[in-house]
């Protein structure tokens, strides 16, 4: 997955070079994390096809904890807002999420806009 993101940094693929590092072992990329925090959301029933249209935007963005290799993930979400767009069809709903490890610690906080169908009033 790393080398078809196109990351090549040697802490990400090379295990001995990554020894050498603070974290004394292979990493992902903070990006790879956030990716995984998408699928889970998706996989969890978060979202569903017939609600979600688009990705609007990430905000707030922190990544805190390295992932290694062989760690275990969940993430939390939460709607934390919701505002009305021109067309009363489509909101926009906006959650915060928060990927933590096996061990409890925060990998990944983020705070992710999406654009979704409304329902309707009746």
């Amino acid at each position: 997955m790393v080398g078809l993101a196109g990351f090549t940094l040697p802490i990400f693929w090379d295990e001995e070079e990554a020894k050498k590092t603070a974290f004394e072992t292979r990493i992902a990329p903070g990006r790879l994390t956030l990716l995984i925090m998408g699928g889970l959301e998706e996989q969890s029933g978060f979202w569903d096809e017939e609600t979600m249209v688009a990705l609007v935007g990430i905000d707030k963005v922190k990544i805190t904890s390295p992932l290694r290799a062989g760690d275990t993930l969940r993430v939390h979400g939460e709607v934390i807002e919701k505002r009305e767009t021109r067309n009363p069809e489509r909101g926009i709903v906006i959650h915060r999420s928060i990927c933590k490890n096996q061990k409890g610690d925060t990998v990944a906080k983020t705070e992710t806009a999406h654009l979704v169908r409304r329902r309707s009033e009746s």
